[in-house]
């Protein structure tokens, strides 16, 4: 059965801190609902109220986007393992972007990566746990690939691709990400 909570407890943050992936959900205020899975050592509890996770570069960037426009952000554990369990966050997120002032702190919370796009943080207002009885399990590895795409092309094609893939969400809206073309033609 369902149980809602009001924060995060120490049991919740000790499953959440045993779970491989996760997945994280936005909305714009018009526009597309985002459902992202995300994995490796990418998500923290930093107490019973907040929550970050290292935001690596991908195809697309819908939750800065709709971070900026609407805030609202549903973060899911699901357990693939024996134990049927699944949680979920429920909050008000941003991004924290390379020279702002918690980059440095909660950068150096993760293991180096390649690709690091930027970090979410959450304000959680609730949380919830249910039990999961028809979720799979199976497996236990990790996917390499993206961390190998990263490693290949090299930290100078991170921003670029940034730049052309990532700074405007799939209905338009600004992700936070600048462009610098976008930028030299507004001074």
């Amino acid at each position: 059965m369902s149980r809602f909570y009001e924060s995060i407890t120490p049991e919740l943050k000790d499953f959440i801190a045993e779970q491989k992936m996760f997945f994280v959900a936005t909305a714009p205020r018009v526009g597309r609902i985002n459902l992202s899975p995300k994995g490796m050592d990418t998500f923290r509890v930093l107490d019973e109220r907040r929550a970050i996770y290292l935001d690596l570069t991908g195809s697309g960037n819908e939750t800065a986007a709709h971070l900026l426009d609407d805030g609202r952000i549903t973060v899911m554990f699901c357990s693939f393992d024996q134990t049927a369990r699944i949680a979920r966050l429920y909050g008000r997120g941003r991004t924290i972007q390379r020279g702002d002032r918690k980059w440095d702190e909660y950068l150096a919370m993760f293991p180096p990566e390649p690709g690091v796009r930027q970090i979410m943080e959450i304000d959680v207002e609730s949380a919830m746990t249910s039990c999961g009885y028809a979720v799979p399990y199976d497996g236990d590895r990790e996917r390499d690939t993206l961390r190998k795409y990263w490693q290949k092309k090299g930290d100078d094609a991170v921003t670029p691709y940034q730049q052309k893939h990532n700074v405007r969400s799939i209905d338009g809206l600004p992700t936070g990400i600048t462009n610098a073309a976008d930028s030299r033609s507004s001074k």
